[in-house]
C-alpha cells in the first residue's frame, strides 16, 4: 500500500478548509491501496484556522498538522510540509480549492507507471483575474525564461505531486530565499504537466497583492539569474561610451562652429536620467547584496510552535 502525503500550507483560511478537506477526503477515498495524510502547515494565521486544524485533527488520524511561531510566508510554509512529510509520494495543494482535488487519481496513477517523477499542474487560462495583473504574470514568465537557465513555465501552479525521490532532492536546497517555481525546475527529473482553466476561490479572500507578487517576482530574478548584474554593466559601458560621443560633439561644435553649449535645462535632464540608471543598476547589486546577507546569516527557515504529532 502506497502512502499520500498532501501538504497544505495555510494563511487565514479557516473558511476554506473546512471544504478543502471535505472534497478532499472524498477524492482519497477512491484511490485504492492508498494511505492518506493530510499535513496542514498554519503559516502563522491571525484568525481561527489553527483551531479549526485542531478539531479536524481531532476528528480524524489522518489530518496532521504544524503551527509556526508566526507568519515565515508560503515557501516556507511549503518548505516545512515537505521536510515533515514521510509518505511515498508528496503533493502541495493550496487550501482555496483553486488546486483541484479531482486531478489527484490521474496523477498518482502516472506516477505509479514509472516514467515521470512529478506530475504538475498549470493554468491556461486566468478567468477572473484582473487584467492588469494577468499582463504583469504572463510578462514576469517572459522575463524569467529568458535571463534564466531554470525553466518556469508559464501558469504553473504550486500544485504538484512528486516522488519522495524529487522531494529529497528539493530538501537538499535549503536556501534561505526560496522560490519554489524555480526549485522544482532546477531539481530536474522528469515532469508530466496537465492543463486546466482557472478556478475561483472556494471560500476567503487572496493573500496575494500585487505588491506581493511583485516581490515574489523580483525573488525569483536574484535567485535563479545573475544577469540583471551584467545589465547593470552593460548600461554602465553603453552610457560611458555615449558621455565619450557627446564631449566629442560639444568639443567639435565649440571649436569649429562656434556653437555654444546648451543650457541648463537639457543639463538637468541628463543629469536626471543618468542619475536614475545609477541607482536603478545600484539597487540591482543591493537586491543580490541583500540576499547573501541573508543567507550567510543562517537563520532558520521556518520555527514550529505547536504540532499533533511527534518528529
Amino acid at each position: 500500500m502506497k502512502k499520500i502525503s498532501i501538504v497544505v500550507p495555510c494563511y487565514n483560511e479557516q473558511e476554506a478548509i473546512p471544504y478543502f478537506y471535505e472534497e478532499a477526503k472524498k477524492v482519497s477515498e477512491t484511490i485504492p491501496n492508498t494511505e492518506f495524510e493530510f499535513l496542514f502547515v498554519n503559516d502563522g494565521s491571525k484568525d481561527n484556522t489553527l483551531n479549526v486544524l485542531r478539531d479536524l485533527s481531532k476528528k480524524d488520524e489522518q489530518v496532521k498538522y504544524i503551527s509556526f511561531s508566526r507568519n515565515f510566508g508560503k515557501e516556507a510554509a511549503m518548505y516545512a510540509g515537505l521536510k515533515e512529510a514521510s509518505s511515498d509520494y508528496i503533493a502541495i495543494m493550496d487550501a482555496d480549492l483553486q488546486d483541484p482535488p479531482s486531478l489527484l487519481p490521474s496523477m498518482f496513477d502516472t506516477l505509479e507507471k514509472g516514467e515521470y517523477d512529478c506530475v504538475a499542474t498549470r493554468r491556461v487560462t486566468r478567468k477572473g483575474e484582473p487584467r492588469i495583473r494577468s499582463f504583469f504574470a504572463k510578462l514576469f514568465y517572459k522575463i524569467m525564461n529568458a535571463i534564466s537557465n531554470t525553466e518556469v513555465v508559464d501558469g504553473a501552479r504550486d500544485f504538484r505531486l512528486m516522488t519522495r525521490q524529487m522531494v529529497n532532492a528539493i530538501l537538499e536546497i535549503s536556501e534561505y530565499n526560496r522560490f519554489s517555481k524555480g526549485i522544482f525546475g532546477f531539481v530536474g527529473f522528469h515532469t508530466k504537466w496537465l492543463e486546466y482553466e482557472n478556478i475561483e476561490r472556494v471560500a476567503g479572500k487572496t493573500k496575494w497583492s500585487f505588491w506581493k507578487l511583485l516581490l515574489y517576482s523580483l525573488d525569483g530574478f536574484t535567485a535563479f539569474s545573475t544577469k540583471p548584474l551584467i545589465l547593470s554593466t552593460i548600461a554602465g559601458i553603453i552610457f560611458f561610451i555615449i558621455s565619450l560621443i557627446m564631449i566629442l560633439v560639444i568639443i567639435f561644435k565649440t571649436f569649429i562652429f562656434g556653437d555654444p553649449v546648451g543650457g541648463w535645462p537639457s543639463l538637468a535632464c541628463i543629469i536626471l536620467f543618468v542619475g536614475g540608471i545609477q541607482l536603478f543598476c545600484t539597487g540591482i547589486s543591493g537586491q543580490y547584496l541583500a540576499k547573501t546577507y541573508l543567507e550567510v546569516k543562517h537563520r532558520p527557515i521556518y520555527i514550529v510552535k505547536e504540532r499533533n504529532f511527534d518528529v
